[in-house]
């Protein structure tokens, strides 16, 4: 789903006379919380309505129906709504205060962010926070602690916040979901960012916020946010 903006003079929009189209990625961090809302919501029921078009009983083509919140299969009259998948994202610390970052495989060289993971049938979240974080780097943590939560329409997350603090430092990386990871200070985040070997999350997600929260100021790069 995408919106359309203005682009101060870029013409390669096609969308609106004078703008260009942009998701929300792009500009959700620039949005207030009512549209933001909206378009998380318009997002998410297009990726629904793009994946489920048939029953998942009997394969019949669903039709749409309740204004676009629900499926009914016109043969075996069952409703279907859409699916949201609880996920857990976490910034973990260490006893120096250093955060852990992690690149992830399908990410480009330099791009970095805290841990995170969907939560399994019948785990608690925090269960989850544990788990996926000995899972992916091999650490124990503790004083687990909510942070806050936010739906995530790629494609149907919820994304639920938390801080941790890692009872030991040896990284031993999940290779089949990890690149690489490493602690960093707030000094050696700061200069990656600054000279361009790190990047981070875009505004508009937890994870930039979770790290914002321990770096403690506004991150390097980051323009005004709209106000809340």
């Amino acid at each position: 789903m995408t919106t359309a903006r203005e682009a101060d003079g870029d013409e390669r929009g096609s969308g609106a006379a004078g703008g260009s189209w942009a998701g929300l990625r792009e500009v959700g961090a620039d949005l207030d919380d009512a549209d933001a809302g909206l378009l998380t919501a318009a997002t998410a029921l297009q990726g629904w309505h793009a994946r489920h078009g048939h029953c998942p009983r009997c394969g019949s083509a669903t039709e749409v129906v309740q204004g676009g919140w629900v499926r009914r299969c016109p043969r075996d009259g069952s409703q279907h709504h859409p699916r949201t998948d609880p996920a857990v994202i976490m910034a973990v610390t260490d006893e120096d205060d250093r955060l852990l970052l992690a690149t992830g495989l399908p990410w480009p060289e330099g791009r970095v962010s805290v841990l995170a993971g969907f939560v399994e049938a019948g785990e608690s979240l925090e269960a989850a926070v544990t788990r996926e974080v000995a899972e992916e780097v091999g650490v124990t943590v503790t004083d687990l602690r909510y942070r806050g939560n936010q739906p995530w329409p790629f494609p149907a997350s919820l994304m639920v916040g938390y801080r941790a603090r890692a009872l030991d430092t040896d990284l031993r990386v999940q290779e089949s979901e990890l690149r690489s990871a490493g602690w960093y200070s707030r000094a050696e985040l700061d200069e990656g960012i600054r000279s361009g070997r790190l990047t981070l999350p875009s505004r508009v997600s937890i994870a930039h916020r979770l790290i914002q929260e321990w770096y403690g100021a506004a991150l390097p790069g980051d323009g005004p946010a709209v106000p809340r």
